[in-house]
């Protein structure tokens, strides 16, 4: 991998940082080269040399039409493939892939593609976002050996990162609306393409739009998230609830789940690390969902650093309404005609198991964007150090509340042929709604049987 010169430095810095034990944030001069040299999100604001990667142009508000249901047009209508990797040309790409994503051009040969578009850095946040992440540049640390937060606010604690841990807590804490309901579906299909679909109402609040959050007294809740399954019939009604701490190890997650069947809410220790992710069918963890999330606690994290990569972006053909599932889910792999793929910088992060520590994925390899800190590629081993999983995310800028987030989650095992595919929306009534309101008593455990009501 080719690694800047700069951002080699930032990597051995911040593993010396690490090794002796000071989490600091960086000082103001470094900090001010957020809206500068810096994208506010601490991006690289200039293109790459050759111009394949365009220097950052925030997408405005209205870059395109919303419809009656709050899906978005395409911002950039008629682009056509640059040109598209096969099986036959992959290896003269293989240097801007993740390992996964070509091992699935050979685990495929004769129906995986990447159509390649041209490149657009349209991703932005609302301003009041971006001055929370410029005051968490000099303010926040991480604590609990690096699996907590200290001084945080809103989103994105770390936008010049030193180490691979920062980069992950970017990505876990990155802002995603607010708050937001959303009806999405989740597949998991045969090898042969059949599939039968979960249906999911989610409700996903950050502490600091809750009507009740009290900012001098901020407490350890990061979010708060609720999912309630409401489709097919033999699981409707389950819910599940989720508060998401900052600091895991000083307080776990705390997480319940209601069982419409027994009408009961009890603990759901489970709902974390490796354990099965909701009617998943044994495919997803639960720390999978949102490509990752929890406690980083079990894995060490080494930042290996930046690298240009081929990663699925602006997916609003695949996010368009007028497709119906049927033209998504296909054997072995999405319909990858819908797709589109792009040249972008990424952040390379390697998480390796612990000694002493438990999970199925003995070492995972992030390749986070540098213009969202979203997972967009996530290759995982199991414990023989072979490749077992691929996660691929599909992201689309929901440029009417500014807001970079995901179209379509997918999860490729590699072994067994079969795939998870989490957040289509595309036949549901209504899109993302952002911006709704609750109360923490909405997130109760008390409130879980009246969510639950078939």
């Amino acid at each position: 991998m080719k690694i800047t010169k700069n951002l080699f430095h930032a990597g051995v810095l911040g593993l010396s940082l690490l090794a002796t034990g000071v989490m600091a944030a960086v000082p103001a001069a470094e900090a001010d080269k957020l809206g500068k040299s810096l994208t506010p999100m601490g991006a690289e604001m200039a293109g790459n040399a050759d111009g394949s990667i365009p220097a950052w142009k925030p997408l405005p508000k209205n870059a395109g039409s919303v419809d009656s249901k709050g899906f978005l047009s395409d911002p950039y209508p008629g682009e056509k493939p640059l040109f598209t990797i096969t099986a036959q040309n992959v290896d003269q790409y293989k240097e801007k892939l993740a390992p996964g994503q070509y091992a699935m051009f050979k685990r495929y040969p004769e129906t995986f593609k990447m159509p390649v578009y041209p490149s657009h850095r349209g991703a932005t946040v609302p301003d009041d976002v971006f001055a929370a992440i410029k005051k968490n540049a000099t303010n926040t640390k991480l604590v609990s050996g690096g699996n907590g937060l200290e001084n945080f606010e809103t989103a994105i604690p770390f936008p010049i990162p030193k180490s691979g841990v920062e980069v992950i807590w970017n990505h876990i804490t990155r802002y995603r609306g607010g708050s937001v309901t959303r009806l999405v579906t989740q597949a998991t299909p045969q090898p042969n393409g059949s599939f039968s679909l979960v249906y999911f109402q989610d409700q996903f609040v950050f502490r600091d739009k809750m009507k009740d959050y009290d900012p001098a007294n901020p407490g350890n809740i990061l979010f708060y998230f609720k999912q309630k399954v409401t489709a097919p019939a033999r699981l409707a009604g389950g819910v599940l609830l989720v508060h998401e701490t900052l600091d895991q190890v000083k307080e776990p997650r705390s997480a319940w789940v209601y069982n419409a069947g027994q009408r009961r809410v009890r603990r759901a220790p489970q709902v974390s690390y490796d354990g099965p992710g909701t009617a998943a069918d044994g495919l997803r963890t639960s720390d999978n969902l949102d490509m990752y999330n929890g406690a980083p606690d079990r894995y060490d994290w080494k930042l290996e650093g930046k690298k240009e990569m081929y990663i699925a972006s602006d997916a609003y053909k695949l996010d368009d309404p007028k497709l119906k599932y049927t033209d998504i889910i296909k054997a072995g792999h999405i319909n990858q005609d819908l797709a589109r793929y792009e040249l972008r910088r990424v952040w390379h992060v390697v998480a390796t198991l612990k000694e002493g520590q438990r999970h199925i994925y003995a070492k995972r390899d992030f390749y986070i964007d540098e213009d969202t800190w979203q997972a967009a590629v996530i290759d995982h081993y199991d414990g023989r150090n072979q490749l077992w999983r691929v996660a691929e995310a599909h992201a689309e800028n929901y440029y009417d509340k500014q807001v970079p987030w995901y179209a379509l989650e997918t999860l490729y095992d590699l072994q067994s042929g079969r795939y998870l595919a989490l957040g289509m929306k595309n036949e549901e009534k209504s899109a993302y709604d952002f911006g709704f309101t609750a109360t923490t008593s909405d997130f109760t455990p008390a409130a879980l049987r009246q969510e639950g009501v078939r």
